[in-house]
């Protein structure tokens, strides 16, 4: 079994890294040449530098309102197999969810070598453990195609939600 952990301020760059895996699988997925997360297509990183410190300081914060949670490479220490992170968000009261606590999953990904060995599914269970312990009672994330049959046997399901988005 796969050993999940919370990922520390020292785990950074690793995460930092994982979290370019997984925007270059969704540029390549839909072959639009760019994707979530800024660059100009996969493989760009120039991103990295200037997120780095603040990526440390979050992660410096465990009563915050985001966490990582990794598994690291047996073979290779200091380097991470997989990474799952989300935030904790208020949104205002509804029915089902009066105190208006939602978990977010924002970026998931284990590098290729290492799929299929039930890392992501480990650090969703700590990440959904998580959000539990910090009142959330409904979580959301955006689905690849490839990464649907793992979050269905989880319990998510579909939704119709007609997500927009605005760049500022």
């Amino acid at each position: 079994m796969s050993v999940v952990r919370r990922a520390l301020p020292e785990d950074a760059a690793e995460v930092l890294r994982l979290r370019q895996v997984m925007i270059d699988s969704l540029v390549r997925a839909d072959g639009s040449g760019g994707g979530p997360g800024g660059g100009s297509g996969g493989g760009s990183v120039d991103w990295h530098a200037e997120s780095l410190p603040t990526l440390h300081r979050r992660l410096s914060e465990p009563d915050g309102d985001f966490a990582a949670f990794v598994v690291e490479r047996p073979e290779r220490p200091g380097s991470l197999a997989a990474l799952v992170a989300g935030t904790v968000e208020y949104r205002i009261g509804r029915a089902g969810n009066p105190h208006g606590t939602v978990g977010h999953v924002f970026s998931v990904a284990t590098d290729p070598d290492a799929r299929r060995r039930g890392y992501a599914r480990a650090c969703m269970d700590a990440l959904l453990a998580w959000f539990r312990a910090r009142g959330a009672v409904q979580v959301h994330l955006t689905a690849s195609a490839d990464a649907a049959p793992l979050y269905a046997s989880l319990g998510f399901r579909p939704k119709p939600d007609p997500l927009m988005e605005l760049l500022l």
